[in-house]
């Protein structure tokens, strides 16, 4: 008697793998990989970009604090050649002036002591020549170098105390109570005196001392 022979034959055909399901599984193994690669790649480029990026930054910003710490050290160079210009000049004193001001509620007054700071000539004798002339006493100690410079400025001290005197009066209380008030009143009284000395000399600064109003 003959046995059937189909059951045998399925059951060898399921044992078997088939070639399409290896191919399947390589291949997705090496996606895998692939991706994996790809990944370490960009996060390396990526590294070096930001590294590099970094250094450039770094250094513009450090040319850029290099230029502006230059530019302020030429500014502070500059402002002190002006400071030593101011401190050249010549201090004339005014006195003291009493005057009444300008308020109509009440009567006030105002005690100040004026000074002018004026710039310098070429032709002006050294301030120090005096001090370095002295010590030998009598005939021979050095004249004093003021001298010339003020005997030329008492031909325009009446005008100039009148410039002051006209300018101040004008003001009231209030206004030469603030910081501001008297700052435009010293403005007001160098362009007055520039005025009078025709630009024979000009007026650096003005100085008020013993400010009092009552």
């Amino acid at each position: 008697m003959v046995m059937p022979t189909g059951p045998k034959d399925i059951k060898q055909k399921s044992e078997t793998p088939s070639i399409g399901q290896k191919d399947n599984r390589g291949q997705s193994m090496d996606m895998t990989k692939m991706i994996i690669i790809n990944t370490v790649i960009i996060a390396v480029v990526c590294s070096l970009f930001m590294g590099i990026n970094y250094h450039i930054q770094n250094s513009l910003l450090s040319q850029k604090l290099s230029k502006l710490a230059v530019a302020a050290g030429e500014e502070e160079d500059l402002s002190s050649g002006d400071e030593d210009v101011v401190e050249r000049g010549i201090v004339v004193d005014l006195g003291d002036f009493i005057l009444n001001l300008s308020d109509t509620n009440a009567r006030r007054y105002l005690k100040v002591n004026v000074a002018i700071e004026l710039s310098r000539k070429d032709t002006d004798p050294d301030p120090t020549a005096a001090a370095s002339g002295g010590g030998h006493g009598g005939h021979g100690s050095a004249p004093d170098p003021m001298a010339q410079i003020e005997q030329e400025m008492s031909q325009y001290k009446p005008a100039i105390r009148d410039a002051v005197i006209s300018c101040i009066s004008t003001k009231n209380s209030d206004e030469l109570a603030t910081i501001a008030g008297k700052e435009q009143t010293k403005q007001e009284i160098k362009e007055s005196v520039n005025a009078i000395l025709n630009g024979e000399r000009e007026v650096i600064r003005v100085s008020f001392g013993n400010f009092i109003i009552q």
